[in-house]
């Protein structure tokens, strides 16, 4: 077995590796890619979606990412059908990081693979630990959360604005909070919520219709 092999062994086992051992991995990186990705038009929608596909492992149909968006490989990011990303999403994508279909991401969220030892000594030459994250199809993350490494977020769930992620979510759950804990499942009750039309006081002068 090569050492690299044996890095790459560590690496997928959730191991300690430092940034020298990984080095070799370099030449997946796609900063410049990103970097250029960045700096298009809104409107080039073929540039923009020839560079998403140069960048990214894998990329379904009727995807959108907003500009900008960060990450540290990118090639280590798998995103399926009808994907939305907003603003200043970051992957740190040392390790996959898996988006199924149907995906909606607000605004600040970052999905991290990667984390540190505690102990200081521990750190030397940035050592640390990567484990994939997975985010299932149709699920929903609000503002600024913070998804950490080996979690699995289920089918349809929703994260609330401002949570960290740090274990696995269920499947059609409502979840909140640092840390972020499920609160409710989604039901159908949740069918009728957010779903009438609300006209301006002004102009409304009996009961509200849909």
């Amino acid at each position: 077995m090569s050492d690299h092999d044996e890095v790459l062994g560590r690496i997928r086992s959730g191991l300690l590796y430092t940034e020298s051992e990984a080095a070799f991995q370099n030449s997946r990186r796609r900063a410049d890619l990103i970097f250029e990705y960045n700096g298009t038009r809104p409107g080039d929608a073929e540039v923009r979606r020839e560079l998403l596909e140069r960048i990214l492992g894998s990329v379904g149909a009727r995807t959108v990412l907003l500009s900008p968006f960060h990450a540290g490989f990118g090639s280590n990011v798998h995103i399926g059908d009808d994907f939305f990303g907003n603003v200043n999403l970051t992957f740190v994508d040392d390790v996959e990081i898996r988006i199924g279909d149907g995906v909606m991401i607000a605004p600040g969220v970052t999905l991290t693979t990667t984390g540190h030892p505690i102990h200081p000594d521990l750190r030397e030459d940035f050592r640390r630990f990567s484990e994939p994250i997975v985010i299932e199809d149709r699920v929903w993350i609000g503002s600024n959360v913070v998804v950490l490494p080996g979690v699995r977020i289920g089918y349809g769930s929703v994260i609330g604005a401002g949570s960290v992620v740090s274990r696995d979510i269920p499947p059609m759950s409502v979840a909140v909070g640092v840390p972020c804990r499920v609160v409710r499942p989604i039901t159908d009750d949740d069918l009728t919520s957010r779903v009438q039309a609300v006209e301006p006081a002004s102009r409304s002068a009996g009961p509200r219709t849909a």
